[in-house]
């Protein structure tokens, strides 16, 4: 396949691509846990490892959004780009196995790590799995906040509930029992 784009307009466009505050997928992130009133997360702590997306500091738990063109999601099996294939393909694996040292070093810490892809965005089901691992930890109840109900998605819905944990507790990293 051809770019379309002259190789100026191709590196505007590339510049724009940021790697924090996208819209599409952290946007929809926090937008989704605001809307099931999960409070206690913070995005992109700096004394974090990897700097996570959200990362609650009471239980440890980083959260990683990865799109699945840069982070090479094997469901998704993205193409690399036609041009400059050598750069792309470097580009990309080293993306990965940054990831997979990041995890590793969060795991060796004491940190629970959840990656969620692009695509699962989309399917609704990954705040679910945030919800398995919230839930024993804050005390958390599991059932639709009353005054809020009407306003939520079918997702949120489901997972909205009430943290009687300090969301302020340090981020200090410990060993998990």
């Amino acid at each position: 396949m051809v770019d379309t784009l002259s190789p100026s307009d191709r590196s505007k466009r590339m510049s724009r691509v940021r790697a924090k505050g996208n819209r599409s997928t952290e946007g929809h992130v926090e937008e989704v846990l605001r809307q099931a009133c999960i409070a206690g997360w913070i995005k992109h702590p700096p004394n974090v490892p990897g700097r996570p997306d959200f990362f609650f500091p009471s239980i440890r738990l980083a959260i990683f959004i990865d799109g699945c063109f840069w982070h090479a999601c094997p469901r998704c099996a993205r193409r690399t780009p036609a041009t400059r294939t050598a750069f792309w393909r470097k580009k990309i694996d080293g993306n990965r196995r940054r990831d997979n040292r990041t995890h590793r070093r969060l795991r060796r810490l004491g940190y629970h790590v959840v990656r969620v892809w692009e695509h699962e965005l989309r399917l609704g089901r990954w705040i679910g799995r945030i919800r398995r691992i919230i839930s024993p930890h804050a005390g958390a109840e599991a059932t639709p906040h009353p005054m809020r109900s009407d306003r939520l998605s079918s997702s949120a819905m489901r997972l909205s509930f009430t943290s009687t944990r300090n969301p302020t507790a340090s981020a200090a990293p410990t060993k998990m029992p």
